[in-house]
């Protein structure tokens, strides 16, 4: 067995597989460059295959590298499976293991393919997702289906605690798709049904005023982990934190009241409360405090944004 992960989220599935199986090749990205100082820095997979002592392969790129194949091939891997790699497979790769690769996917595939499936599934306002074991091919998420799972989202989760649950289901998941490999019948995927979940860049965060307050608290909890919320004030960025619905009505942006839970804005339609705001080089504050501080009342607005400005 061998298996392809960079992020904390795939450290479940890790530990999972190697609590029934014998892993004996982890493959991740590079090392790269984290925090103010720039530290090099493995990846968490990469980190934890030295922990446990587990062979470990590291390569820049996949195509065209035949000193890396050549391990693949070498450490003698029956199958491989990939959860949160971060690279597409190309065919040299994927022919190597017998029983080719399985991938963790964190969604109903054929919906939300791509980077951000759990990011996207809350900013769209999904009551439902789950997770997909699929064999991989070339594309993108394009394979066939081994395995589906749904997992219902309950109303106040962010991507974090929806990313927890969703590795945990993967976890035990790619167990069940690898102990019974023999007899899943391969699916495949509705290409008619198929729908998109690109990597998010920092404009995701920004709030859109303009939008139903159920959405801007959606887009909220699906971009928790990064890039955060953001707001404008007077052209001043702020990160907001703890956005829920709340009563209230008004134009787009404006503050509506200051109340002991925090600040209410309205939005294109309803209102949301605001627990905590940081402004910039400053530390997060209870936004009650931060308003007082600012001299805000009734009737300041926030910048309105659009992709388009």
């Amino acid at each position: 067995m061998a298996f392809f992960g960079s992020p904390a989220f795939a450290l479940p599935v890790l530990d999972a597989i190697r609590d029934h199986f014998e892993v004996v090749l982890v493959v991740a990205q590079p090392d790269k460059p984290v925090g103010r100082g720039l530290k090099l820095t493995p990846p968490p997979v990469a980190a934890r295959a030295a922990e446990l002592g587990l062979p470990l392969a590291q390569p820049k790129k996949l195509r065209n590298n035949a000193e890396f194949a050549a391990q693949l091939r070498d450490c003698g891997a029956d199958v491989a499976v990939t959860c949160a790699y971060g690279k597409i497979l190309p065919a040299s790769v994927l022919d190597i293991p017998r029983y080719g690769f399985l991938n963790t996917h964190t969604s109903l595939l054929p919906r939300l393919r791509g980077a951000a499936p759990i990011q996207w599934a809350l900013i769209g306002g999904a009551a439902v997702t789950g997770t997909t074991i699929m064999q991989t091919d070339e594309g993108m998420d394009t394979g066939p289906v081994l395995l589906q799972e749904p997992l219902p989202i309950p109303a106040d989760w962010t991507a974090h605690e929806l990313a927890d649950a969703l590795s945990a289901q993967a976890a035990r998941l790619i167990v069940q798709a690898l102990s019974t490999l023999d007899t899943l019948t391969p699916t495949p995927q509705d290409e008619s049904q198929a729908t998109h979940a690109p990597m998010l860049v920092k404009e995701d965060g920004f709030v859109r005023w303009q939008d139903p307050a159920q959405q801007v608290v959606n887009r909220y909890r699906g971009v928790a982990a990064w890039p955060q919320t953001t707001a404008f004030l007077n052209g001043a960025r702020v990160k907001l934190g703890g956005l829920k619905l709340a009563e209230g009505q008004g134009q787009p942006g404006e503050l509506l009241r200051i109340e002991e839970g925090g600040v209410v804005v309205a939005c294109g339609s309803g209102a949301v409360s605001i627990a905590q705001v940081q402004p910039e080089t400053k530390k997060a504050q209870p936004a009650q405090q931060w308003a007082s501080a600012a001299g805000l009342g009734q009737g300041t607005r926030f910048d309105l944004w659009s992709p388009a400005s």
